[in-house]
């Protein structure tokens, strides 16, 4: 069986907790920042783990995780 390659673009959003969940950043925070509210932008520079509806596919890209 050959080795498995990695999804470089996964590998740099992704993360594995140590109990083996999968941490990624929260969206809309990269620009058009003027009009969101203070708290808003507070909320989403927080990071967050990957829903479990997801979880397989991220596991797939990343094998050596």
């Amino acid at each position: 069986m050959p080795k498995l390659k990695t999804h470089r673009g996964a590998a740099k959003r992704f993360k594995k907790t140590a109990s083996g969940k999968f941490k990624r950043a929260k969206a809309f925070k990269s620009h058009i920042l003027t009009k969101k509210r203070p708290g808003r932008k507070r909320g989403l520079a927080q990071s967050t783990t990957v829903s479990s509806a997801d979880i397989r596919r991220v596991r797939e890209m990343l094998p050596y995780a």
